[in-house]
């Protein structure tokens, strides 16, 4: 495993060694075996490694060793690691095979979770990012603490992972795909699904995206790709926004970025395809990026928006947001699953974070779904976008006017980008 990822690789040596505190039968007997059907003396590896071009500090468990089992031994060895990424700055990758607790030590075994997520929340404070990758199999406390806690969770492609194991969860669900990478990426715990043929690339560009980061500038306004000239009138700009062909989030991506990866989910069981959200870099600068892609954006949007803007603050990078939503998901379901404590969080998120936000409105600002992810002061708006306190027909309908009122109504609202400059509501209209 560690020579699949690494070009180079430093142990940090075999640390303490596993006693016997419950005098479980047989339990030193089992350690002996493992230790000589592996070579090591207990189930995880720790160390410095060279990863593409970044040093990090790496934490290979093996699942041959007990079924990559924690005991204290192991967790002291995982603290030890994170302390010492801490000491020298480093960010910690944890490649994780594992079944969780060793239940030969009780709970012994169990209160490691609790010491080791401590160390894991020492190296936040101090910094140094954490990139998990979640091999075949990534189950129990060891997926629900050192898994799904770090900054970047990848997933190898077909890897079992879920916090119940396959002797734990129940007959009927035994082959689920819930239990697996990909489930959980569809569940919005994982950011990316990844070939293990693919893996030491992917790791090098996370690693060069979040590695040692000068202090943040604001990130760039995108140019524009669509129409240059104006709109005629309010309701000729929201038809514009509303076109089919018109550039999306996507095209501006691509055009922007040299080099991105994906953050997916918002960690609470959802996912919003239309809510782009990664790190990238370009000329140079990394930039975090959340980009709406021309639909109603969901509550589990709106929360991986938050959660992407918040990481972009622990570690220092600008943000870059591109508004394009007729608005929130207002259906029952998206209510249900805290609509209005999603967008809440966002615009905490947006307030609180202390890293430069830009942002560019490049179609649809459908009320506050979309006030929600733009920079109070540094929002930016192209020829195809509108800006609206609500979408048009909406108005009409509360003011109990009649559809042919429609077009009249857009115009009252002043939701061109020329009207929105005088406004003072964004600070220019971009241009190719």
């Amino acid at each position: 495993m560690i020579a699949a990822v690494t070009s180079a690789f430093t142990d940090f040596g075999p640390g303490k060694v596993s006693a016997d505190p419950l005098g479980w039968p047989g339990y030193p007997a089992a350690l002996a075996a493992a230790t000589e059907r592996t070579g090591e003396r207990e189930s995880v590896v720790c160390g410095r490694a060279r990863i593409g071009d970044t040093e990090a500090v790496l934490i290979a468990f093996d699942f041959r060793f007990l079924g990559g089992s924690i005991g204290s031994a192991t967790g002291a060895m995982l603290t030890n690691a994170f302390e010492a990424a801490v000491s020298a700055g480093l960010p910690v990758v944890s490649m994780l095979a594992t079944g969780g607790s060793r239940m030969q030590e009780g709970m012994l075994a169990l209160r490691q979770l609790q010491l080791v997520s401590a160390a894991a929340a020492a190296l936040r404070a101090a910094g140094p990012p954490h990139v998990a990758v979640l091999c075949d199999p990534t189950t129990g406390g060891v997926w629900a603490s050192l898994g799904a806690g770090a900054d970047v969770v990848l997933g190898v492609a077909g890897a079992q992972v879920g916090f119940a194991g396959s002797r734990v969860r129940p007959v009927v669900f035994a082959q689920d795909p819930a239990y697996t990478a990909e489930g959980q990426l569809a569940a919005g715990a994982v950011d990316e699904v990844v070939d293990a043929a693919t893996l030491r690339g992917v790791l090098g560009q996370w690693l060069a995206l979040l590695g040692d980061l000068p202090a943040p500038r604001p990130a760039p306004v995108p140019r524009a790709l669509g129409e240059a000239e104006p709109a005629r009138d309010g309701w000729a700009a929201v038809l514009r926004a509303r076109l089919a062909a018109r550039p999306r989030a996507s095209a501006y991506l691509d055009d922007y970025f040299e080099l991105r990866r994906p953050v997916s989910g918002d960690r609470a069981g959802g996912v919003d395809p239309g809510m782009l959200c990664g790190i990238g870099r370009r000329d140079g600068q990394v930039i975090a990026y959340a980009a709406q892609a021309g639909t109603a954006t969901t509550p589990a949007g709106f929360r991986t928006a938050a959660r992407l803007i918040r990481l972009a603050g622990r570690l220092g990078l600008p943000v870059l947001t591109l508004v394009d939503t007729p608005g929130a998901a207002v259906d029952p379901g998206a209510e249900r699953a805290g609509l209005g404590p999603a967008i809440a969080s966002l615009f905490a998120a947006v307030a609180e974070v202390t890293v430069p936000v830009t942002t560019l409105v490049i179609g649809e600002g459908g009320s506050g779904g979309a006030l929600a992810l733009s920079a109070p002061d540094a929002t930016w708006i192209t020829p195809d976008g509108y800006f609206a306190v609500i979408a048009p027909e909406l108005a009409a309908a509360i003011l109990k006017r009649s559809a042919a009122d429609v077009p009249a109504t857009a115009g009252q609202l002043r939701l061109r980008p020329a009207d929105l400059v005088e406004l003072g509501v964004v600070r220019g209209i971009v241009t190719t």
